[in-house]
């Protein structure tokens, strides 16, 4: 399978291979998911609803696909489980010794066990940040090690495994599970200060792992294992901006989109979700860049002075 396209049909010149910064590599496995099957669709929607957004960010006044968006061919290893998570291990591990930002586009969630295993060799002392409805901290599952509800065992066995968004798993989770690092949906709804906590409990290298079933179903029913009681949208790109703002994300993947051929909202949340999050990260490290020239023309007026949203930097 080749990819014929660029991300969100941008142009040739933002989409080359040795000037982009961005690597977005599709994995369309759908090979242990228990349900609703359709996962492996969800990069073919989530590219079509991309071509039918609009560039421009409103909220970071920038346009961040002319950071250069590579994508390579998928990866289309689906033998096994365990051959599909090596896969995606060297493949990943490759575009992080170039020096990209590398982002992953499912498929379902054990895809995520050879993206993270890649990026946990790569930096020490990792935070794995986990926005999903459910746990995935089973040993095993149906016989393997490599199922969609293991996909989160090795990351909380190896790395710093906070969880957010959480409202269903198995009993048997709960061996596993460290509690102070998880964010229950229903703890959520009535805790006005989860996200600092969440943040104070973060190392400073950040890789985000996000489940689209995190988010509540009336805004996002196609995903493979739907629950309601979930996050809502502006509440998730708060919390995200923050992560952005105060953390290095070192990369990030998104899964379980679900295409339903009769609902396009869900591909294009999910279209936007991906756009706002690389929007976080390098409006993040153009604000490093540039904080000199901030403090010299502090009472020049531009754009970002009216977006107070990103002018609060109080961590106390």
């Amino acid at each position: 399978m080749k990819n014929n396209k660029t991300y969100a049909g941008i142009s040739e010149e933002f989409a080359m291979p040795k000037t982009s910064n961005i690597v977005l590599l599709s994995v369309p496995y759908d090979g242990t998911s228990t349900w609703q099957k359709g996962a492996d669709k969800g990069f073919e929607a989530f590219l079509d609803a991309s071509e039918n957004m609009e560039l421009y960010d409103i909220e970071t006044d920038s346009e961040v696909y002319k950071q250069g968006v590579y994508m390579p061919d998928p990866i289309t290893e689906n033998s096994s489980p365990e051959a599909m998570v090596e896969a995606v291990h060297q493949v990943v591990k490759k575009y992080i010794n170039r020096n990209k930002f590398v982002t992953i586009f499912g498929g379902e969630h054990s895809i995520s066990i050879g993206t993270i295993r890649a990026f946990n060799e790569h930096y020490n002392n990792l935070t794995v940040l986990h926005l999903d409805a459910h746990a995935d901290l089973r040993k095993s599952y149906e016989g393997s090690t490599f199922n969609h509800a293991c996909a989160l065992y090795e990351a909380s066995q190896e790395t710093n495994l906070i969880q957010v968004g959480i409202r269903s798993m198995d009993v048997s989770e709960k061996m596993v599970m460290d509690t102070d690092k998880v964010y229950f949906a229903h703890d959520i709804a009535y805790d006005d200060y989860w996200m600092d906590s969440a943040l104070d409990q973060m190392t400073d290298e950040v890789f985000i792992t996000l489940d689209l079933d995190v988010f509540d179903t009336s805004i996002m029913p196609s995903t493979g294992t739907p629950e309601p009681g979930g996050l809502l949208w502006n509440e998730t790109l708060e919390f995200l901006k923050k992560v952005f703002q105060q953390k290095n994300v070192v990369g990030f993947d998104i899964v379980e989109l679900c295409p339903n051929p009769t609902n396009k909202a869900p591909d294009f949340l999910a279209a936007k979700l991906y756009y706002k999050m690389l929007s976080y990260k390098f409006y993040n490290q153009d604000e490093a860049e540039n904080i000199e020239d901030d403090y010299d023309n502090q009472d020049i007026e531009t754009p970002f002075n009216k977006l107070s949203k990103f002018k609060d930097y109080d961590n106390s």
